[in-house]
């Protein structure tokens, strides 16, 4: 029997012919990641084990959650960090104003690529699977010892196949699929479960929408979600990674533990209510419901094509008097390619302001907290209770189309209601 793609990088790293579902490995990994809210307590732990960091090039070390520094302990938490990255010489460490949101530039810049197992102490690590790479989550411990060792245990998931198929409609982003499928599924549909992405529709996704679905994997319970590597992936890495890698794909004769299809002609532009991303509603069938904020960015919508989608929607529009709009673009990078492509003007000119990279509000840490009775349609990842704010605010979740409608008409909108 064949193996699925995360399975092929899993005995690749394990240095094994072939794995099988439940079986107990010990991976090699090419990169480790933490960003300031999780790199101090793994520094923590890695100091107990007495060694140097394993190879200080697969280190990424990427302050962006509290930064630019929020309070005083934000900024003790990034001292750590800095003072960490000094001293064992991480090639990948950036400072502020060098920085962006972690899992925006890693791909950016090439950091990751086709075919590595990768693992970081952040949730969304997930992300790097849009490039055909294994990619997941771990505690700040398990970190630690991976500075130090370079290696981390897994239990090999069972594979779910997400099969695309369809033309995807020119209103929809990768957001509204994976939504789409989260609320087939629930949040725990996948728990401890690879998503792998397949099928003719698969040609039919930007980068952008991958990097977007990989990402949200996990708010499907999943321990990672990958892509194949075809022309689309191809062009992406072009460029970016200038050392050798290894794609994979899926053999032929993979048994999966469950088909799913999605046809993404079918698709229409969907948002999950408060208080899990499971909640999903098709903006069509929803009624009058009035928000006071808007945020678009974060490292699941953060990339160029999420702020020209915004763009697209704000252009010769204001937003709405009674709403507040943050745009957050996801690295510097994307701050500079927007501000050339004129959007930041856009934007200014709508009554949005517009940030300097961060995580900030998706996780109610800065740039956009809500009090009790608040609304806010965004663009990040988890619509949790209290997650942006006061336990009584409610955070819904779309894409950059819906979100930039919904500013401008104060209520949750699509583009084609904006006159």
């Amino acid at each position: 029997m064949g193996m699925n793609m995360t399975e092929k990088i899993l005995a690749q790293h394990a240095g094994l012919e072939s794995v099988v579902p439940g079986q107990l490995i010990t991976c090699k990994l090419d990169m480790v990641l933490a960003n300031d809210v999780t790199a101090p307590p793994a520094i923590k732990e890695f100091a107990k084990i007495g060694r140097p960091v394993f190879d200080n090039t697969k280190i990424a070390l990427v302050p962006d959650h509290f930064t630019p520094n929020k309070d005083i302990k934000a900024a003790g938490l990034a001292k750590t960090v800095r003072d960490f990255a000094k001293e064992n010489k991480i090639k990948n460490y950036f400072e502020v104003g060098r920085v962006g949101i972690e899992h925006v530039i890693l791909p950016e810049k090439g950091i990751v690529a086709p075919g590595m197992c990768i693992i970081g102490a952040d949730s969304h690590t997930c992300t790097y699977g849009a490039v055909n790479a294994f990619s997941t989550g771990v505690g700040s411990t398990d970190l630690g010892v991976a500075m130090a060792t370079g290696e981390a245990w897994f239990k090999v998931p069972k594979t779910i196949k997400v099969e695309l198929i369809g033309k995807k409609p020119k209103n929809i982003c990768g957001k509204d699929v994976i939504l789409t499928l989260i609320g087939k599924i629930g949040v725990d549909g996948a728990l401890y479960k690879s998503l792998e992405f397949a099928g003719e529709g698969v040609a039919e996704l930007t980068m952008t929408d991958r990097l977007t679905i990989a990402n949200m994997a996990i708010e499907a319970g999943g321990k990672n979600g990958i892509f194949p590597y075809d022309k689309v992936a191809e062009e992406y890495v072009k460029g970016r990674v200038d050392y050798d890698f290894t794609p994979v794909e899926a053999d032929p004769d993979v048994q999966y533990e469950k088909v799913l299809t999605i046809n993404l002609s079918e698709l229409t532009p969907v948002v999950a209510f408060p208080h899990l991303p499971e909640n999903t509603h098709p903006v069509s069938e929803i009624g009058e419901i009035k928000i006071d904020q808007v945020i678009i960015g974060s490292c699941t919508n953060g990339r160029f094509e999420d702020l020209e989608q915004a763009a697209e929607v704000f252009k010769g529009h204001k937003v709405h008097p009674d709403v507040r709009c943050i745009i957050i673009p996801g690295s510097q990078k994307v701050y500079m390619d927007a501000i050339h492509a004129g959007f930041v003007d856009i934007f200014v000119e709508a009554g949005c302001a517009v940030s300097t990279p961060t995580c900030g509000p998706c996780l109610g840490a800065h740039m956009g907290i809500m009090t009790a009775g608040e609304k806010a349609v965004s663009t990040t990842n988890r619509n949790f209770r209290g997650r942006m704010g006061h336990v009584d605010s409610e955070v819904y979740l779309a894409g950059p189309y819906v979100a930039a409608a919904s500013a401008i008409l104060g209520r949750i909108a699509v583009p084609e209601e904006v006159e």
